[in-house]
Parts: structure tokens; sequence; C-alpha cells
């Protein structure tokens, strides 16, 4: 049996399209809107709001994963469109994620569609990296109606990479003997946090292959792209430093982030979101009976360039609209404008404290919205977390309560 590191990256092919026509066939629908010109997001007749996911034969029109409604119907004037149930999708990621559990007790979350599964060692039980996968695809088809994609390699980068090969329902391979043949060729836009500015720059130095990255002089890369350049070569070379999916220290922080399928363009648009993430988050800390006195704001924009701002808090905290105010201000420091895909929080500094310590410069009731917070608690957990929502998320695309797409599981 070998020993070497063996990890799964596991992609839920269209997935907000998938888990629609799951839910539409198991309720009596007679056609699978995967097998026609269709699209998640948007209002036909209103002409507004953005393509959240697509179906093979509308993609084939060219619509786009975040591009205007109104752009394409111009490409695709027969595309059905369907509203987003972010309840429903939620749903589907917990039993896809259940299902992962059961092959390995190493599971990380990436995002609502995407987890990566550590299976090594476990040759005995599953047979070959292949078989193994084989298996893991088969059960998610048979029990929840869905296909996956599944890369393998040695680490996540490579796992990952791998897993965006051909599509749908597909197993892919990516091991670093593998990595001049099947990676290397690839346009530099299919690296992994390649965005179009780097993608620019990196075609301007006469860079327009994964394997002309990893040959170029990392000095000359960093001098153009600075430490996103250091990253992009490193990836180019099939090394994964672990940045992008390190573990948190259980119990010593309580985050939540979201990958966002379009790009957020406004302040408004991306408090909603941070306000989502606010609420899983403090309702986490509330059930744990922990506050925090630390919290952290992540951006990373449309060029996935990451940016982080943490602020220490004058109190220990699990108020929600107390920990969203520091958050907002966070944001309103931290943005530039350039568009947004990725949202994230974290808490952190935490301590068990069954009572709030009174600051004199507080200009808020907290102790009324303290004693808010825990009713609509209860009123969740017994009726379910739909049962309350704030009145911001009523016609919005945002769930109210987004789930982790870092979560450790």
């Amino acid at each position: 049996m070998s020993h070497r590191p063996l990890i799964f990256h596991i992609d839920v092919n269209s997935a907000y399209l998938s888990w629609t026509a799951v839910h539409k066939l198991q309720n009596g629908c007679g056609e699978d809107i995967r097998l026609i010109a269709s699209a998640i997001g948007g209002n036909r007749e209103k002409r507004h709001g953005i393509i959240l996911a697509k179906s093979p034969l509308a993609k084939s029109f060219g619509v786009r994963t975040g591009e205007p409604v109104v752009s394409a119907l111009k490409k695709c004037p027969d595309l059905v469109l369907f509203p987003p149930d972010f309840e429903l999708y939620d749903k589907n990621s917990r039993a896809f994620l259940e299902i992962l559990k059961r092959y390995s007790p190493h599971v990380e979350q990436f995002s609502i569609d995407e987890a990566f599964m550590d299976m090594t060692g476990t040759e005995l039980l599953y047979g070959s990296p292949t078989e193994a996968a084989c298996s893991v695809q088969k059960t998610i088809y048979e029990e929840l109606g869905f296909t996956v994609n599944v890369g393998i390699s040695e680490n996540r980068f490579l796992a990952k990479m791998a897993s965006d090969f051909e599509k749908p329902n597909k197993i892919h391979t990516l091991f670093p003997d593998e990595i001049p043949a099947k990676m290397w060729p690839l346009d530099i836009s299919e690296l992994f946090m390649v965005g179009r500015s780097a993608e620019n720059s990196l075609r301007n130095l006469g860079i327009h292959t994964i394997g002309q990255l990893a040959a170029s002089n990392p000095a000359t890369i960093r001098a153009h792209l600075k430490k996103h350049g250091e990253m992009l070569h490193r990836y180019a070379n099939g090394i994964d430093d672990g940045q992008l999916f390190s573990h948190i220290a259980k119990d010593k922080e309580v985050g939540n982030s979201t990958t966002i399928p379009y790009d957020v363009e406004s302040a408004e648009t991306a408090k909603n979101i941070l306000l989502s993430l606010c609420e899983t988050v403090c309702t986490r800390l509330r059930h744990d009976g922990l506050r925090a006195s630390c919290i952290s704001v992540r951006i990373t924009d449309c060029n996935f360039v990451s940016h982080t701002h943490q602020r220490i808090l004058p109190v220990l905290t699990n108020v929600t609209g107390e920990l969203f105010c520091a958050v907002s201000s966070l944001f309103d420091e931290m943005w530039d404008g350039t568009p947004i895909r990725l949202l994230g929080i974290q808490t952190s500094k935490l301590a068990e404290q069954s009572y709030r310590q009174y600051n004199l410069f507080d200009s808020e009731k907290y102790d009324r919205l303290e004693k808010l917070d825990s009713a609509i608690d209860q009123i969740r957990k017994r009726y379910g977390e739909d049962s309350v929502k704030r009145a911001s998320f009523l016609n919005s695309e945002t769930y109210h309560m987004i789930g982790g797409s870092s979560k450790k599981l």
C-alpha cells in the first residue's frame, strides 16, 4: 500500500442548475433542464440580474456565468431562466458533504459545491484512487441525482487543477510526474488564480502557456506581479504552498467565507453578503457559548488578489448587528472598487463568557440586541433557519445565512 499523500477535489457539475434540475424531476417535471438551453439567475421579464449557472447547450451559444441576463438573451433568445433557490442549494451541499464524509474523516469544504478529501492510506478500503473516485461519483449520482468531477493528486492545488479538466462527470489525475504532459501545455488563463490582470501582464511578457510560466525566471515574474507572481510561478511548477487551503485551529477561530459566482461591483451587494456571513458566524458563536474580541475581513477581487484587515473590538461580543457594524467599517476602509469574487469574515480571540461586559461608550442597547438574537436562534431552531430573515434579504439573490466556503468539517 502506498503511503504518499492522496488528495481528491470533488466539484459538482453546474451545481445550481444541477440541483434545480434534480429538484424539478423529483417533483414531477417531465423535462431535465440540464438538456435544454437553460440558466439560473436573473429575471427574463424584467431583463435584469446576472447568470449564476448555465446548461451545456446554453454554454454552446456563448452564455457565460456572471454575465447580465440581457446579454445572455441576445446570444440565446430561447434561454429558459429559473430563479435561484439558495435554501435548496444549501440542502444539496450538506447532503453532498455527508456522502464524502463516509469515505474519509478528513473533508474540507472549499465552496458550496467543492470540497477536498484526504484519501491517504485508503487503498485497502476502496482500491486504487480511480476506483475510489468512481465509487464516490456513483454514490453521489445514485443517491442525489447529480454528477461531479473528481481531481486526484498529491496536493490540493494539483487536485483542483485536475478536476477542472474536461467536464462533466469525469475523473482526472494530475500527479507531479504528469505535470509536463497534462498541465504545462494549457493556456496561461487555465492556471488557478490567474485573473484577467495577471493574464494580461504575463502575455505582455510573452508567456502564453503554464509551461512557459514554469520555465520563466521567478525574479522577472515577481518584478511585474509582486508576491502574486511568486505564487503563480510556484503553482505553474505544481507546488502547493498551502496558503489557500489552510486549516483552522479548532475552537480558536470561527469564520465563514463565500466564493461568489459573479463579480460584485456595488458596496450594497457586498455588505448584504457580509451581513449573511455575520448571521452564520454569530449563530455558531452563540451556539458554542463563545464571544469574539477580534474580527477580520477578507476580500478577493476579480484578479484573485486577496486583502485582509482586522480590528480589535472594544468588548467581547456575539451580537450579529454589533459584529456587522465592525465588518462594514472594515470593508469601507479596505475596498478600492475592484470587482469582488470572494468575501470572508473571521472571528478570533474567543472566550467563553455568559454575560456582556458593558462599555461606557456604547451608543446602542446591545443587551436588547443580545436578547433579540437569542430569541431568533430559538425560533430558527424550532421552525427552520428561513422562518426569520432580515428585510434586506427579501427579493435578494443573496441567501440570508450563507454556508461556510472554507469551513472545516
